[in-house]
């Protein structure tokens, strides 16, 4: 993922609420939101090329989620798919805090991420770029491709916005909250981020929605996570005609998961 919106334990009926968009470039291989067929009890979208998510649930209510953390300088190109932290996290028994306790041991040997994992019982943040496993309290919150919280202009207009739609009553309108991730407009270049890509890159970046000839937005996902450990997981993913025109395709599963 390149932008994660989420409220956790801040809405009368619905402990986790979801809004995100992964960017990618558009010739990477994806498969689109199902259960796997070699990991049935996984639900998620999967990269075609190293076999792991970005996103993704399991029966027993495991989540995962994880965005690059934008370093450059730092890259290292022989190191193991970011992705593969969600899936083993998803296909294993350990619990989130235990896991990415685990990880922060050899956290260094992936270039760097932010990755988000939880249960029933809680849900944590860490990234490779930092040092430590964090508990998150209720709240509203924004993470992209920097630290959790970090106050680049998409995070905070998204949070800000997000929180306005998920308050609106007791129900959650995903219509809106899909319209929120679609948001193309661009933040004026002196309120970008600098991140070592120069400022083409960062202009074209900084949208919620990011569309180019060769990188942008590939899907954007809705998950809801009830009181009652009820899920629904909705994906859009867009598909960039010769045109130039943007087509979507919406899928959605609702599953009832077990508490562990």
């Amino acid at each position: 993922m390149c932008l994660i919106l989420f409220s956790y334990m801040n809405h009368p009926d619905y402990r986790l609420i979801i809004a995100a968009n992964r960017d990618e470039f558009y010739n990477r291989p994806t498969q689109p939101l199902d259960f796997w067929t070699d990991l049935p009890d996984i639900l998620g979208g999967r990269d075609g090329q190293s076999l792991g998510t970005w996103l993704g649930i399991n029966r027993n209510g495991k989540f995962a989620a994880i965005t690059n953390f934008r370093a450059p300088s730092m890259v290292k190109a022989q190191a193991p798919s970011r992705g593969l932290l969600v899936s083993d996290y998803l296909q294993g028994d350990t619990g989130p805090l235990d896991y990415l306790e685990t990880i922060r041991k050899k956290g260094l040997n992936y270039n760097g991420f932010n990755l988000l994992a939880g249960d029933s019982h809680g849900l944590y943040y860490y990234s490779n770029m930092g040092q430590h496993v964090t508990s998150i309290k209720s709240g509203t919150y924004g993470l992209s491709n920097a630290f959790l919280g970090t106050p680049w202009p998409k995070v905070e207009k998204g949070k800000r916005e997000f929180a306005k739609i998920v308050s609106s009553g007791r129900d959650i309108p995903t219509e809106p909250l899909f319209d929120l991730l679609k948001d193309s407009r661009c933040p004026r270049d002196e309120d970008l981020p600098e991140t070592g890509v120069g400022i083409e890159w960062e202009r074209l970046l900084a949208p919620m929605f990011i569309n180019s000839e060769t990188y942008g937005t590939r899907s954007s996902a809705l998950v809801l996570v009830d009181s009652f450990n009820r899920v629904t997981f909705m994906e859009r993913t867009y598909l960039k005609k010769r045109s130039g025109d943007i087509d979507h395709e919406t899928r959605t599963f609702q599953i009832h998961t077990f508490k562990e």
